[in-house]
Formats: C-alpha cells, sequence, structure tokens
C-alpha cells in the first residue's frame, strides 16, 4: 500500500462540462480544497487504534463544480496517485451499485480517492469492507450512530446515509490502483428510505459549507483509516471489527422460500446465512448450514415506508 503521512492539499477549483453560475455556487463558498484540507488536518480522530490516532494521512485533493461522475474523473487523471481526490458539488452521472445511477444533487458529498493497495485481487471486496468500517468508525466519534448495510450501505436506524462504489484495476494478478467513491447525504433531498447529516445534526443551515466540508474530511480520514487498519492487522481481527458494525446480525431474510439468518461476512466480503435444518435420519438434532452470497447476488433491501 502506498500512501503518504503528513498534510497536503492542492487548493483548485474546477470546472468540467461547464460550471454552474455564480449565483449557484455561493452555496459552496469555502468548500474547497483549502478549506477540505484545514478540516482534514483539525478533524477528531478515534483513539482506537492508538497508533492510527497519530497519523495523517496526506492528500491532494481537487473539488469540481460539476462531473458527470468523480470516479471516472479521477480515472481520467492521467497523473493520479495514491492520495488524488476529487470532490463534486454535483455529480450528472454518479455511479451506485449494479450499474444503478447515484443521483448526485447540490448539497450532498460525492468524492472518489485514488489508492495503489497492491493487494492481491481476490482482496478486492475488502476494499469496500475497510471503507465502510473506517468511514462508519470516524462517523460515529462524531456522534453519528451509524452502522454498516451490507454490502456497501452507510445507515442510521436503518435509513440510508450513504454509499460506496470501489472500482479496482489489475496487473498480473495485483490490485495496483483503486479508486473508492463514496457519496454522503448532507442537506441534499433524499427518498424517505434515506436520511441526512442534517437531519442528525439538527441544523438549519441549509446553505453552509461548513458541514460538507466537515464530512468530506469525514469520509477522507474514515477511508484512509480503514485501509490503513486492514493492511496491519490479520484478516480475522478485522472482519472482527467490520462485523461489530453490521447492522444486519441476526436478521432473518428470505432466499428461495426459505427462512435464513445472517451470520456474518466472509474475508472475501460474502454475506453468510445460516439455515437451521432437521435431519432425523442422522442425528436427530438441528444441523447448521451456511449459505454465502456474493455482492450483486441478493439484496437485503430497505423497508417500505408511508407517509401521511
Amino acid at each position: 500500500m502506498r500512501y503518504g503521512i503528513g498534510y497536503q492539499a492542492v487548493a483548485k477549483i474546477e470546472s468540467l462540462n461547464g460550471g454552474m453560475a455564480l449565483d449557484e455556487r455561493l452555496p459552496f463558498d469555502g468548500f474547497d480544497a483549502g478549506g477540505v484540507g484545514r478540516s482534514v488536518a483539525a478533524l477528531p480522530m478515534p483513539e482506537t487504534p492508538t497508533f492510527l490516532s497519530r497519523l495523517r494521512p496526506r492528500f491532494q485533493i481537487h473539488v469540481f463544480d460539476q462531473v458527470p461522475s468523480t470516479n471516472q474523473t479521477l480515472w481520467d487523471m492521467v497523473d493520479a496517485k495514491a492520495g488524488t481526490v476529487a470532490i463534486a458539488h454535483r455529480q450528472t452521472a454518479g455511479k451506485g451499485q449494479r450499474g444503478k445511477q447515484w443521483i448526485s444533487p447540490p448539497g450532498g458529498v460525492y468524492l472518489s480517492l485514488m489508492l495503489e493497495p497492491d493487494w492481491p485481487a481476490d482482496q478486492s471486496a475488502q476494499l469496500t469492507l475497510c471503507t465502510a468500517w473506517g468511514i462508519v468508525s470516524q462517523f460515529r466519534h462524531l456522534g453519528i450512530p451509524a452502522d454498516i448495510k451490507w454490502p456497501n450501505d452507510i445507515v442510521v436506524a436503518g435509513r440510508k446515509l450513504g454509499g460506496i462504489l470501489s472500482e479496482s484495476k489489475l496487473d498480473q494478478g495485483i490490485i495496483t490502483r483503486a479508486v473508492i467513491g463514496v457519496g454522503i447525504n448532507v442537506h441534499n433531498p433524499v427518498p424517505a428510505t434515506g436520511i441526512t447529516w442534517q437531519d442528525l445534526t439538527q441544523t438549519n443551515d441549509n446553505y453552509s459549507a461548513s458541514p460538507l466540508k466537515k464530512v468530506a474530511a469525514a469520509v477522507l480520514l474514515g477511508i484512509w483509516r480503514g485501509v490503513f487498519y486492514r493492511n496491519y492487522t490479520d484478516g480475522k481481527t478485522f472482519i472482527d471489527a467490520y462485523q461489530s458494525l453490521l447492522t444486519n446480525l441476526n436478521m432473518p431474510v428470505i432466499l428461495e422460500g426459505q427462512t435464513l439468518k445472517v451470520v456474518g461476512v466472509t474475508e472475501t466480503g460474502h454475506l453468510t446465512l445460516k439455515l437451521a435444518s432437521q435431519d432425523s435420519a442422522l442425528t436427530g438434532q438441528p444441523i447448521d448450514q451456511l449459505v454465502h452470497i456474493k455482492s450483486g447476488e441478493f439484496s437485503l433491501g430497505y423497508p417500505q415506508t408511508t407517509t401521511s
């Protein structure tokens, strides 16, 4: 894993595919590379594990008024290296899991971070796992009671606060480059199944750049912390830490007409379900059968909500 220790931000505001008019940009004054960089330097970090709380990453931050996708923007930067960040005030073609579009109106945090993991290809799912663990840990330290919803959602009380999309490039079975994309609802409009940072912090300052800068900084520190922690701990220790934040544990799910229970996640990112069945011919006792589900093969979904 290649990364920098220290602090650096490139104060750069850019516009792709045409920028927003000046009066549309005014609410984002301060939500720029310098503002995010200063928030990264000042934001408190969790004290556990101790060695991580004393380190700060180095980022090269680029902030855009509008791009199709921050993930694609980073891939298109031929000189982007580990620690390069693309942040957009809005995306016109944001990416979600399984080819879905991530709706990205102004008021949310939409960012992507370039990494150079040098991990084996079979660990690609762990990029999402460690990102989710790191961001949720950082959010909790800031008083946001977030959980992880498998495989890639950040939730509070069962409602979606944000999502993660990781993309990798391989060379001879090694992940040489990866882009981690994250979208967080701050004070943008959300569906009934969503929730915003503003909802959770009870702030009414809809047009302040302050929470946007803070959330962006928390996301960046969370990604870095999660990847760093996974890189320096064994797989079981990390998965135990990840599962401690998993909101789906012990949740019943229906799969092919059978009721199963979520019991964990494997190191390869598969959801583990348990089916208790009876085989009296053999033992007369229940037998635990484990079922492993890949991301994309099954969706845990969100409860349907109604409004009066």
